[in-house]
């Protein structure tokens, strides 16, 4: 956790600009987008995976989903956006920190 960047940027060591935060997860812009919009909602708490969630961490994750879908607007996502958890390095994911991805801005391939 010490070299974690995420919970760098939760604990205010590296800045990065919060575009929401409670006190389960907070928003920030990823610093190499994949569209035009590109979130990433990172829950504060420092799991890896999605498999070492309890059941709290679990309802974890729904809050964030059910936010987001509730304010998509609010991060002009309202025209459709693709939601992403990259589990593991095969998967994509680059830091080892739950986090998920909200792309939109524009209509997306797959």
């Amino acid at each position: 956790m010490d070299n974690c960047i995420f919970c760098k940027i939760r604990d205010g060591v590296i800045n990065s600009e919060k575009l929401y935060e409670d006190d389960v997860f907070f928003v920030i812009r990823d610093l190499n987008p994949q569209a035009p919009i590109h979130l990433l909602a990172i829950v504060k708490d420092h799991h890896k995976y999605l498999s070492e969630l309890d059941e709290a961490g679990m309802q974890d994750i729904a809050h964030i989903l059910s936010y987001m879908s509730k304010h998509a607007k609010d991060f002009k996502l309202d025209a459709g956006y693709r939601v992403i958890i990259n589990q593991g390095e095969n998967a994509g994911q680059t830091v080892p920190h739950i986090h998920i991805h909200f792309l939109g801005g524009k209509k997306l391939d797959f």
